[in-house]
Formats: structure tokens, sequence, C-alpha cells
């Protein structure tokens, strides 16, 4: 199953069903990995962050709107090196 086809499935049924086992497959994408703490957990998706944080966009929206703060210190340290737009926006946001 992809990251995609597993997050559309628990999207579609509105909760998390850990025994169909869907977080593995949507923890390996960083888009599907921030919509389901996003959209679905409505909070931190610990098994997705280590994809989260090789996208700087979606881990400055994950800093924003899921940790409402600074990010967890491997994923802080990666957004503060990429050489991204959403970097320089985290930076002002956690100041």
């Amino acid at each position: 199953m992809t990251p995609q086809e597993a997050y559309d499935k628990v999207k579609e049924l509105g909760k998390r069903i850990p025994e169909l086992e869907l977080e593995p497959a949507i923890s390996k994408d960083a888009k599907y990995s921030y919509y389901y703490a996003f959209f679905v957990i409505k909070g931190r998706f610990i098994l997705g962050e280590p994809a989260i944080s090789k996208n700087a966009q979606y881990s400055y929206w994950y800093a924003l709107d899921i940790i409402e703060g600074k990010l967890p210190d491997f994923m802080h340290n990666q957004m503060i090196l990429s050489n991204d737009e959403s970097a320089k926006h985290y930076v002002n946001f956690i100041k």
C-alpha cells in the first residue's frame, strides 16, 4: 500500500486505525505524514517525523500547526541546515 492509499483510507474513515497497520505506510512520506498529523490525529505523528524532517516546507508547517513551537532537535537541526525559504520562516516563528 502506498502512503497516499493508506492516508486516503484513514481520512475516509476519519480516525486512526492501528490494527490495519496503515501508519507505517503513511510514515514513509512527508506530505502524508503531515496531513495525517494535521487532519486525522490532530497532534504529533512521531512515526512520520523522520520523513517530515526531510522536507523543509512540511517541517515548517508541522512546527507551526502541530508542535506549535520549536521542532524536536533532530528536525530542528535539519530545518536550520536546509537552505530553504521555509527555514527562514521557521526561525522567525520560533523567536
